[in-house]
């Protein structure tokens, strides 16, 4: 086991440490051109790098690169499935209840993503500075750069963690506008999204319940 863990030394160089590390931080996939404009390599080296840390991985870790979405991504092995699924269950994927406002925010910046704070509360009709706030908190939106517009106001778009709880394969995988219109419940949770009439600010100090 020494020897073996010496040879992985040996055959992790700077370059695969890097975009080894630049995988485990990126929340979604990185292309090789990307990781090599930054790095200041070439892709040939960079699409070098990745095979060796596949290599290692597929050696004597738990995780893999994958390549996804045009860009390489980090994964856990694909024969720990059946341990990580019930890992996430247990663990991860808390159940989690949203009141109203916040699901309706939720659903403006799923569908208009990336969207601002000021098109959100345009789309509502209602201010929502806490309601966002605690969905960063909690991890189902994100920060996602800035406008090009007067005041390069904040992007929002939802994560990763938004479509493991709500099951989604990809963002792509919502339902459309005119399939949430067939099946809503009685009480509108979706209305927001074509306007209501409101004007006050809300209320978010008990957004979250968590069982």
């Amino acid at each position: 086991m020494q020897q073996s863990d010496e040879n992985v030394k040996k055959e992790m160089g700077l370059l695969e440490r890097q975009v080894e590390a630049m995988l485990f931080v990126s929340p979604q996939p990185v292309s090789s051109q990307e990781i090599a404009s930054y790095l200041g390599v070439t892709t040939a080296r960079v699409e070098s790098a990745v095979r060796t840390i596949k290599e290692i991985y597929e050696a004597s870790h738990g995780l893999t690169i994958l390549f996804a979405a045009g860009g390489w991504q980090m994964a856990t092995a694909p024969d720990l499935a059946e341990t990580i699924e019930a890992f996430s269950g247990s663990v991860s994927l808390q159940k989690v209840r949203l009141s109203k406002a916040a699901l309706e925010t939720l659903a403006v910046i799923a569908y208009n993503q990336p969207v601002t704070r000021s098109e959100i509360e345009d789309i509502r009709s209602v201010r929502c500075d806490r309601v966002v706030d605690t969905l960063l908190k909690h991890g189902l939106v994100r920060i996602a750069g800035r406008k090009k517009s007067v005041g390069s106001p904040l992007l929002f778009r939802t994560t990763e963690r938004f479509l493991e709880i709500f099951g989604l394969a990809g963002i792509s995988s919502l339902p459309s506008l005119d399939e949430l219109k067939e099946y809503r419940s009685d009480d509108g949770v979706f209305d927001s999204l074509e306007g209501p009439d409101k004007v006050s600010e809300e209320d978010d100090s008990d957004e979250w319940i968590r069982q």
